[in-house]
């Protein structure tokens, strides 16, 4: 059986992660992240701005604490 998800996906302290939309035909694409590890947080907006938001999650919040990464 499946889940019902929430309306609304955005990361929050509660439940931190990273969030990405994909861009539409009239909307540009959008991320957000909060880290659970130092509480850090960041939104961006179009396609590169989004890249770069994902790389500085992956690199240095979210997997980066579980791993021992840096903190």
């Amino acid at each position: 059986m499946f889940r019902k998800l929430p309306a609304d996906l955005t990361p929050t302290e509660e439940s931190p992660g990273l969030r990405v939309k994909g861009a539409t035909k009239y909307t540009r694409s959008q991320g957000d992240y909060v880290c659970g590890g130092c509480g850090a947080e960041d939104h961006a907006n179009g396609n590169d701005d989004v890249k770069g938001l994902v790389d500085d999650y992956t690199n240095n919040h979210g997997p980066a604490h579980r791993n021992g990464g840096r903190q």
